[in-house]
């Protein structure tokens, strides 16, 4: 399948990542490379770090950044471990990084990725295939408290303890297996009238299980940290979140590093979607963008 991806505030997110025109930037999730293709084409002089767990989308990313590839560095890294993948010489040195979190529309749309309860598929929703954690593993061998309290915690699921028991009940005739099957449990365990209202019924429990497999708000928190000691002065971290599980820990990690005068908040409000946007990419009706400069 073709990885295509509309990039998400892309206008708000070049303004306040590209500052230094000769600087090093690093995209850490360059899925399809939007983000990138404007930075490089916009200024000539600046290199660029490319970053993704997904070597799918780095590939992607090759194809589109192809006529700057002498200026850019593929890195197949999951964002939280940047400060031992780049080199020494880059600690420091860093103009901007941009994170761009989340899954990406291809990732959602390819069946066999598991991620979406919309295909009957795998249990899968690895966004790096050497990952040895999958959502199979973790529905069929977890116990029922570990998979209520990821319910609850991640997807912010009314009826994770039920959920969680018709897993577990289910499993114990055979594994589940599918995302179809995954579904149909959740459909069972949540009443009727609850299912009516707020969406699909497996959309929160697909979102916890996702965040889980992948250890999303553990790489978050990892990642900023890292990127914040890689930066040089005036340097810049701008973050795009899409649920605010990431975008609080966003917050709070930039106003604790503004506190400890590491650096200021950029946006004292997180940037959201124009109206227009939003309609022509549904997807990004939930972006929130935050910036922070480094002292």
């Amino acid at each position: 399948m073709t990885f295509s991806h509309v990039s998400v505030l892309s206008k708000e997110a070049l303004e306040y990542w590209a500052h230094d025109d000769k600087g090093i930037y690093i995209d850490a999730t360059v899925g399809a490379g939007g983000h990138s293709f404007q930075l490089l084409s916009r200024f000539p002089m600046v290199r660029l770090i490319a970053v993704d767990q997904d070597p799918v989308a780095l590939e992607a990313a090759k194809e589109r950044l192809t006529p700057f590839l002498d200026r850019v560095r593929w890195v197949h890294a999951n964002f939280r471990d940047l400060p031992s993948v780049i080199e020494s010489e880059f600690h420091g040195r860093i103009a901007g990084m941009l994170f761009d979190l989340g899954v990406s529309s291809p990732q959602f749309d390819d069946p066999e990725r598991g991620f979406t309860y919309q295909y009957d598929t795998a249990l899968d929703m690895r966004m790096d295939p050497s990952n040895p954690v999958t959502a199979f593993r973790l529905v069929n061998m977890r116990s029922k408290e570990e998979i209520a309290q990821a319910l609850r915690d991640w997807g912010e699921e009314r009826w994770a303890q039920r959920i969680a028991d018709f897993i577990v009940k289910a499993r114990e005739k055979e594994p589940i297996r599918t995302t179809g099957q995954l579904v149909e449990l959740i459909k069972a365990a949540i009443p009727a009238s609850a299912r009516r209202t707020g969406g699909h019924p497996a959309r929160r429990t697909f979102q916890a299980l996702r965040i889980w497999v992948n250890d999303e708000l553990g790489a978050l928190s990892e990642g900023l940290e890292g990127a914040q000691r890689l930066l040089a002065p005036h340097g810049r971290i701008v973050v795009i979140s899409f649920h605010s599980l990431e975008d609080r820990i966003v917050k709070h990690a930039f106003r604790r590093w503004a506190q400890e005068q590491k650096g200021q908040v950029l946006t004292k409000h997180p940037l959201t979607p124009t109206d227009d946007e939003i309609q022509d990419n549904p997807r990004s009706r939930s972006a929130k963008l935050r910036a922070f400069e480094r002292l």
